[in-house]
């Protein structure tokens, strides 16, 4: 399939790599774009005679051949996996990595569904789990046991936006004789690549930024460890969670403009920041582009730049941020992010309800926002109606 005498290579640019990297022109056709191939089964030329290897499309499927290999350049890893939803990424990787007995350290602050995931599903199954603040390097090597096997991050984090030093906790998982796990879902690989900072697996819901408007479902796991690459490629296989080749058709048609809309998702985001830092009616801005954020620095180090995601507290507790989600009118009230239209939510009610009463749960007075690329001043304009 789509075979090319002039691949992209490595030392290209992100915003190069995101247009073509996997997807040269069609060598059938010269279709400048990667085909659907929706297609289930592949003719083959005699018994085991199989064209470009592909033979079953839960095996492998030319569209997601294309964006996985995307993906792969995109993150500077070796192997990059598509999955059907981002904790069917998640599920491949622990089942993969794990068995019954060993443990993890999982933020304090993280994705209700990735919480969920360790501690309905994969607790059952005997795999152990405890909390760190992973934006504290001792507190993180301090949770690490004899039995751990991977620490897992998120950067920003899910729903409060904080920071972890990705080099440095490689430096503690390499250490310990552990696997270092990024969630880099909220940077996505424009603004932030941990494989280069010393992470063993990146960890994407391409439902977000990745596709970007709204429109599909998709995960993806990359890796720079060829031999684990290998073995996630064959849980993906034999679970069969894969992204279906209109899914992944949909994910590289966002990728293309991944860079230029991410520069507009941080740039509205750090206006609506600094607006509401000073509005009398908000405590508390979480957002890693204000100095006075405590993972300021850091943020600044390992990312470009600092994201479309803003979390905010009110004065008057829960019910007042709900009143706020429920006032905005151009923020559309729906779980998930990373579109190009804006979102406002309360994780304490929607996307984060699992983690109640958990070491996890999220301040009731919180609302988040996915900033979009609409015009910044009718995005701050619409907010300030919202907390009047």
């Amino acid at each position: 399939m789509n075979d090319s005498p002039h691949p992209p290579r490595a030392h290209q640019h992100f915003e190069t790599l995101a247009i073509h990297a996997g997807q040269p022109a069609d060598a059938q056709t010269g279709a400048v774009v990667t085909p659907i191939y929706q297609v289930s089964t592949y003719k083959q030329d005699g018994v085991g005679g199989l064209r470009g290897g592909y033979e079953y499309s839960r095996s492998a499927n030319p569209t997601r051949t294309a964006l996985e290999e995307n993906l792969a350049a995109l993150e500077g890893g070796r192997r990059g996996l598509a999955f059907a939803s981002g904790l069917a990424a998640e599920d491949c990787l622990l089942r993969t990595v794990l068995t019954p007995g060993d443990h993890v350290v999982i933020p304090d602050d993280a994705y209700g569904g990735t919480f969920r995931l360790f501690a309905k599903v994969a607790e059952r199954w005997g795999v152990l789990w405890s909390v760190a603040d992973t934006s504290d390097v001792q507190a993180v090597r301090a949770a690490v046991r004899p039995e751990t096997k991977l620490i897992w991050v998120e950067t920003p984090s899910n729903p409060m936006l904080g920071i972890t030093d990705i080099a440095a906790l490689a430096g503690v998982a390499r250490q310990a004789g552990v696997r270092l796990v990024v969630d880099n879902t909220f940077a996505s690989p424009y603004l932030q690549q941990p494989l280069a900072l010393g992470a063993d697996v990146v960890v994407h819901s391409m439902t977000k930024y990745m596709g970007g408007h709204s429109d599909v479902v998709g995960g993806a796991l990359v890796t720079s460890d060829a031999a684990l690459g290998e073995e996630l490629a064959y849980h993906q296989n034999a679970m069969g969670a894969v992204a279906g080749p209109f899914d992944a058709w949909l994910v590289m048609r966002g990728i293309k403009t991944l860079a230029v809309r991410m520069d507009r998702h941080c740039e509205n985001a750090g206006r609506i920041a600094e607006m509401l830092q000073g509005h009398p009616k908000v405590t508390r801005v979480h957002y890693p582009g204000l100095s006075s954020h405590p993972g300021h620095e850091v943020a600044a180090k390992q990312m470009r730049h600092f994201g479309g995601m803003v979390s905010f507290q009110v004065a008057g507790g829960e019910e007042a941020a709900v009143a706020v989600c429920d006032r905005a009118r151009l923020f559309t009230l729906g779980e998930s992010l990373g579109g190009v239209e804006s979102l406002i939510e309360h994780p304490g009610r929607m996307t984060h309800a699992s983690a109640a009463g958990s070491a996890l749960e999220v301040p009731a007075d919180l609302v988040r926002i996915s900033v979009g690329i609409e015009a910044a001043d009718d995005l701050v304009e619409d907010l300030r109606q919202a907390l009047a």
